[in-house]
């Protein structure tokens, strides 16, 4: 390529060369062109003297009279050695010979000759069975229609979608660009499936230039995305979007307030910080904010169906908090598993430290190391709800029940934070462990025999 390149600037070196020398002779010509043109005026006038002179010299021939023709005779003389035609160069400035002007291109011909140009390379198949969706990662797999040695490396392109559809030439979103990959498959790993679904396209390069992009594909992503809801979680929360910290002076602050208004009769108070009997109906859900000391955040998306997967991890001075899943009816006052209706489990690092799974006012204590993260799989239609450590994967409890009613996400959070993870598909390592563990491990029914608290 490099001596290719090389041969190349040579052949265009010497056009350029041969392009300021034709430009020098043509400038030469021109100031030869308006020489002939002089030259040949002169000799236009010379021929009209000499065709008068000529003419005159002939009519003098027919005098008779002696002195008369002597006279002609005399004027004749004259008139000829002052002639212009005898002082005038015959010879044309210029020369009937233009092979000077002649431009030898046999050297580059030979040079072009000898260049041999890379094709464009043909678009790239992606093969859809070959691509895998699984652990929010994509690999995606292509291969070329026809054998092609001179591929130099290819360029994967996608983009997140939520339309069903074949892909569209134009989109909401653009197009991610994935340069210099130089096998024929990649995996994007750590996605955040917030979308449905994901367009892919890829084009093969040389060293010489990229081909046509392949027929786009797309695969499936979805996941399970979902926010914290802030218009019915518990004052002393503060809370955005998969954030929630506790705030000691939010309920006694917005409390006072809402009081003062109430007594003015003015206004209404903010749907954020608002009582319980003056709140205008919230829009998810329709619920009463949470109070009293359930200290309580339902996530804003019910679970109706399949399995899903989100993580949660607490900040670490938090002295207590609870991960589950509750029903809808979860009462403003009711702690998450200290009902039927809702099913968690619970870190208290607050005078001594407890790890326990909690139902219906039931406690099973957990003989495991509280993790840094905490992995929750809920399958709604085969009624279970189960706990892991999100980086080893190791299951912490599960729950086995029959699910009646749509079911939130929930969080209880005292003296401290959480922050979660969503739009997860479920671990392949979950699902493994989800058929060998079900059925083996503790479930709702069993904590029927223990404690009340």
């Amino acid at each position: 390529m490099d001596a290719q390149k090389e041969a190349l600037q040579r052949i265009i070196s010497t056009l350029a060369n041969k392009n300021d020398e034709i430009q020098n002779f043509i400038d030469t010509l021109n100031h030869t062109l308006k020489g002939v043109q002089s030259q040949i005026s002169q000799c236009n006038n010379a021929l009209e003297n000499s065709e008068e002179l000529l003419e005159f010299a002939t009519r003098s021939l027919d005098i008779k009279e002696p002195e008369e023709f002597s006279k002609a005779a005399r004027q004749i003389k004259d008139r000829v050695t002052m002639a212009s035609a005898f002082r005038l160069s015959l010879k044309p400035k210029v020369s009937d010979n233009m092979t000077h002007l002649m431009v030898d291109f046999s050297q580059e011909r030979q040079m072009l000759q000898t260049l041999k140009f890379l094709p464009v390379p043909k678009a790239p198949e992606i093969d859809p069975v070959e691509c895998l969706v699984a652990d929010n990662s994509v690999t995606v797999a292509w291969r070329m229609p026809e054998e092609d040695n001179k591929i130099d490396h290819f360029i994967l392109e996608h983009r997140k979608t939520n339309f069903d559809g074949l892909p569209r030439v134009k989109d909401e979103r653009c197009w991610e660009i994935i340069d210099n990959i130089k096998g024929t498959e990649y995996t994007l790993s750590g996605l955040k499936f917030d979308s449905k679904y994901m367009n892919f396209r890829v084009r093969a390069c040389n060293k010489a230039v990229a081909g046509e992009y392949s027929d786009p594909v797309t695969l499936e992503t979805k996941a399970l995305n979902f926010n914290l809801d802030n218009s019915s979680s518990h004052l002393n929360l503060k809370v955005e979007d998969t954030c929630v910290e506790w705030d000691p002076t939010g309920g006694k602050g917005q409390e006072s307030k809402i009081k003062g208004k109430e007594n003015k009769g003015s206004g209404t108070p903010s749907p954020k910080r608002t009582s319980v009997g003056s709140r205008p109906p919230a829009v998810r859900g329709s619920r009463d904010r949470f109070t009293g000391e359930s200290y309580t955040v339902l996530g804003d998306t019910a679970i109706e169906s399949g399995q899903h997967y989100w993580e949660v991890k607490a900040q670490k001075d938090c002295k207590s908090y609870s991960v589950g899943v509750a029903y809808k009816t979860l009462g403003k006052f009711d702690q998450l598993g200290k009902t039927n209706t809702s099913w968690c489990i619970h870190v208290n690092n607050w005078l001594q430290n407890t790890f326990a799974a909690k139902h219906n006012n039931k406690v099973k204590a957990l003989d495991v190391t509280v993790p840094e993260k905490i992995g929750v799989f809920c399958d709604f239609d085969g009624g279970q709800l189960s706990f892991y450590d999100a980086n080893s994967k190791q299951l912490l409890y599960s729950f086995k029940t029959k699910f009646t009613q749509p079911l939130l996400p929930g969080f209880m959070v005292w003296c401290g934070g959480l922050s979660l993870s969503t739009g997860m598909q479920v671990p392949s390592a979950v699902r493994t462990l989800q058929k060998s563990e079900n059925g083996m491990t503790g479930s709702a029914s069993s904590l029927n025999n223990l404690v009340t608290q």
